[in-house]
């Protein structure tokens, strides 16, 4: 059965309703033990046109594929942004309050060029984006305004903004990790991208965790 390529059908509908911007979002690392969760924004109007020719979930694209995507990715639409938040902040918020917090500094950089979003079209069937908890942003930390949500069941294959945001966050989370591999290189992040690979639960086991580490889980081979 020939896949169904991303469109903005659901986009254009909601624009329709009166939002001025909409932004497709999606997340990546959320299930790492190592490295940040990363989430990634692309905002579009009604005069986006249709998405790059070969723009998919990012998890079915190979590597270089989803390399030679991004020229046309950082020209599409009204404006992208990846957000992160940290392995500490993750210990410190949990996963679903770190995952708020990277969408939140996603939309405040995206805000800052187009202004406000409207609506957010959010991969999934979990609204883990609306009503953050105030402490999850300090005094100095700009926050976008609360945008209406709308949560789709794999948007990622279906929404063409949420497909790019999850190509755009995924590479560059790739990027960081391959960058922290050399700072510590014994854990294969380069490759396994901070995911609990056999060679990266072997090292934990032998060397423990970095600082680079979610020391709040439950981490393989490490004793709590």
């Amino acid at each position: 059965m020939a896949s169904v390529r991303p469109s903005l059908r659901l986009e254009r509908s909601l624009l329709r309703e009166g939002a001025r911007v909409l932004a497709g979002m999606d997340e990546v690392g959320r299930g790492a033990l190592a490295g940040p969760v990363s989430v990634g924004v692309v905002a579009v109007d009604l005069a986006t046109r249709s998405g790059p020719r070969g723009v998919a979930d990012s998890k079915l694209l190979t590597a270089n594929a989803r390399t030679a995507l991004l020229p046309a990715l950082r020209a599409w639409g009204l404006a992208r942004a990846v957000g992160h938040a940290s392995p500490a902040e993750i210990d410190e918020l949990g996963i679903v309050g770190a995952l708020r917090l990277a969408g939140q500094r996603a939309l405040t950089a995206v805000a800052v060029q187009v202004g406000p979003v409207d609506v957010v079209v959010l991969d999934g069937t979990h609204d883990w984006l609306s009503a953050p908890d105030p402490d999850l942003f300090t005094l100095t930390e700009e926050v976008a305004p609360t945008a209406r949500v709308v949560t789709q069941a794999k948007a990622d294959r279906s929404c063409a903004s949420v497909a790019a945001a999850s190509v755009l966050a995924k590479c560059e989370r790739d990027d960081l990790m391959v960058t922290l591999h050399g700072e510590h290189p014994q854990y294969s992040w380069s490759s396994n991208k901070g995911y609990g690979a056999p060679e990266h639960l072997a090292a934990l086991a032998a060397h423990g965790p970095t600082p680079h580490h979610r020391t709040s889980w439950r981490l393989p081979g490490v004793m709590g």
